[in-house]
This record gives structure tokens, sequence and C-alpha cells, in this order.
């Protein structure tokens, strides 16, 4: 009995020592202060130091501690950094300072962290780095102003440039012992590169995310007024794709603010606008409801009147649009709520603020078209007086410019877009036979077309098989004997005589939809009709057949021709496979292809129409552009990869559909990093799997190095490929098409640039009528250029 008796003895001594050593101390005093902040005074002396704890909920919920102090001579004062809650939330210990506790159990005792701030912090158990990768606490402005970046070098976080910013990195928060780190983003921009060299697992891959970590960055506003009522507020934000619920957004609020002293309740959440910001608006009862404060765009830009998101030029006609309608492509926009879909546009303005991430901005900077955000664009008559009319709109970062404009202006601009002269396409006639893709080669392709020749060219890269499909090409012969026997050649000279078809639209819709039913209609040359069967006959019985376009005007540098002409599965019930070799005869002449050769002055009596053939399989997991650049971004050494769930293609998506972006490394274990998550999948989940990353940066590294050597490229910066993939229903990788980049420069220095849009206000005249006269002009931004070593001079 005496050694149990002897054990209470000490375990009751130890009790009445700590109960010395930490003792709970009522209030004499608790007020709120002109920022909003809650104020404690205790009684104290220097013998001790004190800390402050806070529930949320009296009820239920953990309580934290959300500050601490060395005491004073009479009293001590104690506050936090957020908006107080009630006095009865809140309790004070004193500590004895002989006796120091370690209250976030990392081992080194409160005092000696409180002595150390920013290297160390006694709320904070996470490990102690050096200052040139960041810090544990922000105790001042000081501080905060040493590890912030503020410049043009922000690598794809281009909504950050010349803002003053400290990323952060959440770890632990699925625990109970939650850790913060503040990055030295002078060394560190990107949160890979500080997880790499603290060595935080799992952090340095890029593109997903890590249980229990959540990352982002700290962003000051000094002219912005905070919660407290003052200017100058400190935002926090999650990563772009980061859709996190309340709870874990309030954890990260907590957490970092009470890891930053320097704050004085001036801390607000910002809902990124890709997945946040919806799911924000889903739960924002709960954030009404609890002390975490939300900045918007309109409260982050209340007092800015102008923000000049993509500098640019255009021309085209005023016009106030419904989120909900679709504008003409030669609109000037005036948009009073932000559309969820932006169409190609031939200028943008908002009344509401944008962000440079926003889709909105994405679409101007892919199109180089200008896009501003006007405070109260309507309510200033000089803009409201010109609704309806053409107008010059002009985006800089000093001001804009919109003003009404002559018609003639609008035709020099539209002219400066075309080339000066005629252009005509080369075609071999020669090839008279339909022949397997393996048989022919990259210089074919004047006489099966482009994306034929491109495809075949791709079978000799060494990819495994299935990667590029097999299939067979169908000769420019064979079209240009058909419009020949069938007097169809003659009908379009007819056509383009016709005053009315020259400068009516309507008119050239109508009778071109006509030309359409004829071709379809017709019959084929006998010959043609046995060689079509016979390639028919070596597809497996049931076989769906894909027949797509391949001419001799399309997928060019700087001309891409993509959505031009129309490719069509043949089912095994609809017979001949001629039907649907005729379905795409026909789509050289819909009204789409035919305007886009009017702009271009390109010959319509040479363009040929070939016809690329292989089996067709259904179910497609996903569907994907991919470039050998980063044309959205403007980062170094990275793929973009554009992918869209299913059947669903990228360059003709759903309204409601959002594809997957990426930004893939370019170099071998380079990592990549999710732009935009798809919403058609599972939070968290990706449509691309990691295998297929890896392979697609193997097969874009090669075709970039094999097509610009069969381009005669060189070692051109500037030229570019663009493949479109597909994920099949077995999880297989296959390669549908490669083409050069639109932004690719034409390859012979003597051609004549042409540059913008496609929209245009007028039809244009033929190819044999004067040219409109017009400078050529190069827009801002990346030129849409017209390639001309094939074409010649007409």
């Amino acid at each position: 009995m005496k050694p149990s008796i002897l054990a209470l003895l000490l375990l009751l001594c130890a009790g009445l020592a700590a109960g010395v050593a930490a003792q709970e101390l009522p209030p004499s005093a608790v007020f709120v202060d002109a920022t909003g902040r809650v104020r404690v005074q205790v009684p104290s002396s220097p013998d001790h130091y004190y800390r402050l704890y806070v529930r949320d909920d009296l009820d239920a919920g953990p309580e934290w501690a959300v500050s601490m102090a060395l005491g004073q001579a009479g009293t001590t004062t104690l506050s936090e950094s957020l908006s107080a809650y009630p006095a009865s939330h809140y309790r004070v210990v004193q500590q004895s300072i002989a006796d120091p506790d370690d209250l976030d159990g990392d081992g080194i005792d409160d005092l000696t962290e409180l002595a150390n701030l920013g290297r160390q912090g006694p709320l904070n158990p996470a490990a102690e780095i050096d200052f040139v990768d960041g810090a544990v606490s922000i105790p001042d402005r000081a501080t905060f102003e040493a590890l912030s970046y503020q410049g043009k070098d922000v690598l794809i976080d281009t909504h950050l440039e010349d803002l003053e910013f400290v990323k952060f990195y959440l770890l632990d928060t699925n625990t109970d012992n939650p850790k913060v780190y503040f990055m030295n983003t002078v060394t560190h921009r990107a949160h890979g590169r500080f997880a790499s060299a603290i060595g935080i697992p799992g952090g340095g891959r890029p593109g997903r995310g890590v249980a229990g970590q959540m990352r982002g960055e700290i962003v000051y506003h000094p002219a912005v007024m905070s919660p407290n009522g003052r200017l100058g507020v400190y935002r926090f934000e999650f990563e772009p794709n980061d859709s996190y619920a309340f709870a874990d957004v309030r954890l990260g609020y907590e957490l970092l603010a009470k890891n930053m002293p320097l704050l004085e309740n001036n801390l607000a959440y910002y809902p990124m606008p890709q997945a946040a910001l919806p799911r924000y608006r889903q739960e924002k009862a709960l954030y009404d409801a609890s002390r975490v404060k939300v900045i918007l765009d309109e409260d982050i830009y209340a007092d800015t009147r102008y923000i000049p998101l993509n500098p640019a030029e255009g021309y085209g006609l005023l016009t106030v649009m419904d989120p909900n309608a679709r504008p003409n492509p030669r609109d000037i926009v005036i948009y009073e709520a932000l559309p969820n879909e932006m169409p190609r546009v031939g200028g943008i303005i908002t009344t509401v603020p944008q962000t440079p991430l926003s889709h909105v901005n994405l679409r101007a900077i892919q199109d180089h078209v200008p896009n501003a955000y006007i405070a109260d664009a309507l309510q200033d008559p000089a803009i409201a007086g010109l609704v309806g009319k053409h107008v010059y709109y002009r985006v800089a970062a000093d001001g804009y410019t919109l003003r009404e404009s002559t018609l003639a202006e609008v035709e020099a601009h539209y002219a400066g877009l075309r080339p000066s002269e005629p252009q005509v396409p080369v075609r071999d006639l020669d090839a008279t036979e339909i022949l397997p893709l393996d048989a022919i080669g990259f210089e074919d392709w004047t006489r099966f077309g482009v994306k034929a020749a491109n495809l075949a060219s791709m079978r000799r890269f060494g990819f495994p098989e299935g990667t590029v499909p097999d299939g067979f090409a169908v000769p420019f012969a064979f079209y240009d004997a058909f419009m020949q026997q069938n007097g169809f050649y003659d009908q379009v000279r007819a056509l383009l005589a016709d005053p009315a078809f020259q400068s009516d639209y309507d008119v050239q819709e109508a009778r071109l939809a006509e030309l359409r039913e004829a071709i379809e209609a017709a019959d084929m040359p006998p010959a043609m009709l046995d060689a079509l069967a016979a390639m028919q006959a070596t597809f497996p019985v049931g076989q769906s057949i894909r027949c797509r376009s391949s001419t001799n005007n399309e997928d060019l540098p700087g001309f891409s021709g993509a959505g031009l002409y129309e490719s069509y599965t043949h089912k095994p019930d609809e017979g001949h496979i001629a039907k649907s070799i005729k379905q795409v005869y026909a789509s050289t002449w819909t009204f789409r292809a035919f305007d886009e050769r009017q702009f271009y002055r390109i010959d319509h009596f040479a363009t040929a129409m070939g016809v690329l053939v292989h089996a067709n399989y259904a179910d497609e997991a996903a569907n994907g552009v991919g470039v050998t650049v980063d044309p959205i971004y403007g980062t170094r050494d990275t793929y973009y990869l554009n992918t869209q769930v299913g059947e669903n293609l990228v360059t003709n998506p759903d309204a409601l559909s959002v594809p997957e972006e990426i930004l893939l490394g370019a170099a071998e274990g380079s990592g990549y990093t999710i732009v935009r998550p798809s919403n058609q999948v599972a939070a968290g989940e990706q449509v691309l799997s990691e295998a297929h990353l890896e392979a697609l940066r193997r097969y874009l590294g090669v075709i970039q190095q094999r097509f610009q050597a069969l381009y005669g490229a060189g070692d051109d910066p500037g030229f570019a490929m663009e493949i479109e993939y597909k994920v099949t229903a077995e999880d297989g990788l296959e390669i549908k098409q490669a083409r050069p980049w639109l932004g690719s420069d034409p390859l012979d220095p003597g051609a004549t640039p042409t540059a913008g849009a496609t929209a245009r206000p007028s039809p244009t005249p033929a190819p044999s009528a004067t040219p409109v006269p017009g400078a050529t002009r190069e827009p801002e931004g990346q030129p849409y250029r017209l390639y001309l070593p094939q074409l010649r001079r007409g």
C-alpha cells in the first residue's frame, strides 16, 4: 500500500506545481478596439507570461490559443489578429516564466519562440527554417516585406503580376497539430521549389494535391478597404483549381491569422474565380454566420475605374450584350454581367471587374482582341452614344480609346489583315489511286492533303502500335474528277459572277447550301466507285469508318483551317462509302469555308479535297488538344494541354462543359500543373492520368523535333506544333492529327503576313477583284499568319 500512497502524493504535488505554473485568470476588462479586435485585460506581473484562448462555439468544438504576451507590472492586455467574438468566448491563462510551457509541442519552450518570432513561433509546431527559404510567423510589416515578391516574374501566376505577395504552405491540416510555413517568395516563386528545398513530403510534385496540405498566397492591397474599416487588406487565396469547403477555409484563416501578429483584423479570404468562387456562393450562408471575412473582385476594384486586361486594338459594331445571348464575331461587346461562355468577338468591355484568369480574359488573350473593365461604361455619354455604331477600340496600359470609325477605316482594317494578292494552293493531280497511309509520306501533301500526309508521317516516328491510326488516303484527283464530271466548277463560276451572291451574306449562305445538296446527290464515276468499294472492303464487317477532310489549304504554319471542313463517320448500315466521301467533298463549300478562302484570297478552283479514311471507335473517354508551347500563359519549357471528357470536342465543346487545362513540363521528370480542372469529373480527379501525361510528354517532344525538320523550320523558336488526341474506352492514347500551331511564323521570308481575326463587316470580293487598299498591320499579341511557301502568286 505504501508505494501506492507515495505515488498519489507525488502526483498531487506535481498537480499543485502545475497549478502554480499555469493558472486561468479572470479578465479585469474586455472591450473591442477601433479595428474590431478584442482587448482582454488581466492583472499581471513580469514573472509570468499570458496566453489568450478562444472558442468559436461555447457548447461544442475546439478551443485554441490565438496570442501570447509577456507580463507587465500591473496589467497586461492581450488581443488577436481577427475580429472579436463576445467576451464569454475568451479566457486567459497565466504561465510562470520560471517554468515555461511548450504550447505547440515542438520541443522548444514558449519563451524561446516568443523571443525569436519569424524564425520560430510559439503557436506553430512547424520546424524552424532558414529565412532564405521562409519563416514560421510574420510578426510585423517589415518581415512581410522581406518575404514578399512584387514584379513581373510570376511564372504561371499571371494574376499576381506587380502585386506584393507571400506564398504559404499549410501542412497536417487533417491532424490536431497543423503547421504553417510562410515562403520566402523572393527565393521561391513556386510552391514545388519551396517544398523540395525544405523537404516537404510530396510537395514538390506539381499537379496532384497531398492529403493535409493546402497552399496559396497572401496578397497585400494597400489601397483597398479592409474589414477593419481602414485602407490596407491582406487577402489570402488558395490555388486556382482548389475548391475547399467552408470548414477547411476557416481552418486556414485561423491558422494564418494566429501566426501573423502584424494583422489588425485586415485579413480576408479571396475565392479564386475558377473553382473556389462557385463553392463560396453555395456556402455563403456559412461565411456570413462566421467571422471569416471574404473579399471579391468588386471589393478589390471598388475604387478602380479602368483595368486593361488585354491590351490590343480592333474594330467592330459596339453592342450591349445579354450574357445569355451569342454575339457576332465582329461585335465590340459591352457586358454588364460576365457571360458563362465567351465566343470570338472583336473586343470586350465589362462594367463588372474581371481578373486576368477569368474565362473572358483568357478568350481575349487567345483571340488577340482588346479587353478592359470600364466602370459604369454605359453611364458615360461618350460610350453610350456610340452603341449601335462601328467603332475603333484600343486598350492600353495608360487608358482606352473608343471612337466612331468610318466605313473606310473598317474596310482598311480588315483589308490589312488580308493578303494583298490572290493565293493559289498547289495541287498535284498525278496520284490517281487510293493508297494506304504507310505508302505515302510528308511530301505527298500536295496529292492527298496535309492532314493525311502528317498522319502518315507520324506512323514513322516510332510510337507504339495504335498510337497513330492506320488507314487510307483518297487523292485530290478523285475530287477533281468528280467536280469536273458533274459540272460543279462551272456552277461555282456562275455564283462568283452573280452580283447578288458577291454582296449579300444571306444569298451566299443559301446558294452554297444548294450547291452542297447537289454535290451530295451527284453520281460518281464508276472507276471511283469501284476503288472506294475495294477500300471499304478491307475494313471488318460492321466497322464504322471515319472519313476526314484533308485539303491543300489547311494544317499549314500560320493557317490551320481548323473547323473549316467537315468529317463524317460512315456507319455500317449506310451502304457504299461514296455517300460519306461526297459529304466531305460538299464541305468544301460551306459558308464558313468559302468565306475564309474569300477573305484570304485563296483560289477556290485550286482548292483540292482529299479524304483520310480510318476505323472509327465510339465511347471515347476524352478528347484533347496539345501545343508544344504555352500559348495562353506564356510559360517556358512547357506544353499546353486542353482536354474534354468523353466525345465532347475541345474545338467545339458543349456550352456548360469546362475542359481540363494542364501545363506539362517539357523535360522528363519536370512535372505538371493543373491550371484549371474539368467540371465533368469529381473534385480532386483528373481527366488525363499520370501515364497519359508521361506519354504525351514523349510524343510532343518527338513531334516538335521531327516536324520542325520536315517543315524546314530549322531552329526557328517561333515554330510549334499542335496535336489532337483522344483517350480510348480502353484507356489507350491515340493521336488523331498534327499541324503547325497557328502562331507559327511563315517560313518564306518574302511572304506577305496576315494577322488577326477572320470576322469582317461585309462580304469580301472574289479573288479576281481589285484588292481593297490598306496597309498590312500587325496587331498586338501573337499574329495569325498565312503560310505561303507552297502557294504561288496569282
